[in-house]
């Protein structure tokens, strides 16, 4: 069994309860996006203003974030480069319309996506993954795009 699939099977472990389940399809991508506005808010390195287009901390993580995605399973990489996408660009469009600085409105849906996320483990009965080991915070997500890909009969 592939890497992959040892992370997918160990995650769904303490992911069965369909509350839990329907609160995760929620609550995961708005902690990534959350996140990722977050880090997007943090002022960049010296560095990051020699390249000659827009780069900030949140790119860099889900630059970040596609290797290790890559190295797991290629396929699921690449529908979480489209997924990443549209993340980047909430983030974005956060960034230009709300009258809320960004690093705010991240926080605040961050802390309520987490709280969700306890509620569900709560309702799980059991604790959540990444408590276990940190790579879980990555798994997430991919668990959930790995649902797509079964419904689409797209093999990883």
């Amino acid at each position: 069994m592939s890497a992959i699939h040892v992370l997918l099977d160990e995650y769904a472990e303490s992911h069965r309860n369909g509350t839990n389940k329907t609160i995760h399809w929620i609550c995961v991508p708005a902690i990534m996006i959350s996140l990722i506005g977050l880090l997007w808010s943090i002022p960049v390195p010296l560095l990051f203003e020699m390249v000659p287009y827009p780069m900030n901390l949140g790119i860099l993580f889900v630059l970040t974030a596609m290797l290790y995605y890559f190295l797991l399973s290629p396929r699921l990489a690449l529908g979480m480069v489209l997924i990443s996408f549209l993340f980047l660009w909430i983030v974005y469009q956060l960034e230009q319309i709300s009258g809320v600085p960004l690093w705010a409105t991240s926080l605040f849906i961050f802390v309520l996506a987490w709280i969700g996320q306890f509620v569900g483990h709560k309702i799980e009965g059991k604790k959540p993954s990444f408590l276990k080991d940190l790579q879980f915070l990555l798994i997430g997500p991919v668990w959930l795009l790995s649902f797509i890909y079964q419904k689409l009969g797209i093999s990883f």
